[in-house]
């Protein structure tokens, strides 16, 4: 194990990143930071920290994920997401280190008809997606090691998301109207991180390579099939909702307008990870099911 004995996490408060500090632990040295400790915004300090850790895996789990925010402040969101990216891309290709970095589906513009693979045609359709795109392309263009998992609709059991958000709405109103014609698969944080550590492993010891690899959970669902699956859980375990039997309402996301365009489909096809790192992803429905169950013990 002494080929990865020092591993830099960015951005460990996040849900992704939470989830990494359990994950990569066993695998070396790990400095786990947030993001007063180092801020992507900040050139100076991501070059402090480098040479201060002087790490041989960095693992960026830091982004700027505020969708809708991006589309007016373009200027802070390519330099997290893009520039920051470019300049840890540039140590690791200088100092021999390998980069893991999250992307998304929003790179893609949701007009296939079928899930996307990696080398499919991008196409952003909003400031995010361009940002998270361009962060990819210059990772590429300095031909450092590299990881990069592409993943779509992240949940975790920590901190705010849309089963949290669901919940809560369905104990207040009678009626929901959540969106069914953008379909994914929602993805949690724990499953993203567990596969990264084993996907670390494996290229670190030569048994399978670094690029781009697309990371989702299994199946597919909409917005609103997400809501249903949620809303009807929760009465299974007794939960009191205000919620009506039938009062959670399929609307197309023309009637939810928001300021950043959303890919229709964001599916993403995971063969290529899958038998490159000999795994099968887990159904969607598991990982909810497994956050919803714990939200219920706590």
């Amino acid at each position: 194990m002494g080929f990865y004995k020092k591993i830099l996490l960015l951005g460990k408060d996040g849900q992704v990143g939470w989830e990494l500090q359990r994950a990569l632990a066993p695998l070396g040295e790990l400095t786990a930071l947030n993001r007063s400790e180092c801020d992507l915004a900040n050139p100076d300090q991501i070059q402090e920290v480098l040479e201060k850790y002087e790490p041989e895996v960095i693992v960026n789990a830091a982004a700027y994920t505020a969708v809708d925010k991006a589309e007016e402040d373009t200027i802070g969101a390519r330099r997290i997401n893009a520039d920051a990216v470019g300049e840890l891309a540039l140590y690791a290709r200088e100092m021999g280190s390998l980069l893991v970095h999250y992307s998304t589906d929003y790179i893609f513009d949701g007009s296939k008809p079928e899930a996307y693979v990696e080398d499919d045609l991008t196409n952003p359709l909003s400031v995010y997606g361009k940002t998270k795109l361009e962060g990819e392309e210059k990772i590429r263009a300095a031909l450092c090691r590299h990881l990069i998992f592409r993943t779509s609709w992240v949940y975790a059991a920590r901190g705010g998301n849309f089963a949290r958000t669901i919940l809560r709405l369905a104990q207040e109103r009678e009626t929901l109207n959540v969106i069914d014609d953008q379909i994914g698969a929602p993805t949690s944080a724990e499953l993203i991180a567990d596969v990264t550590a084993h996907a670390l492993r494996d290229v670190l010891s030569g048994r399978a390579p670094g690029g781009t690899y697309h990371l989702a959970a299994a199946g597919e669902t909409s917005w609103y099939g997400y809501a249903k699956f949620v809303t009807d859980r929760a009465r299974a375990q007794g939960q009191t909702l205000a919620l009506a039997a039938d009062g959670l309402k399929p609307i197309p996301a023309t009637q939810y307008p928001l300021p950043a365009q959303r890919p229709q489909n964001s599916r993403l096809n995971t063969h290529l990870l899958e038998r490159s790192f000999a795994l099968k992803l887990p159904h969607w429905q598991h990982g909810v099911a497994r956050v919803l169950d714990e939200w219920q013990t706590n």
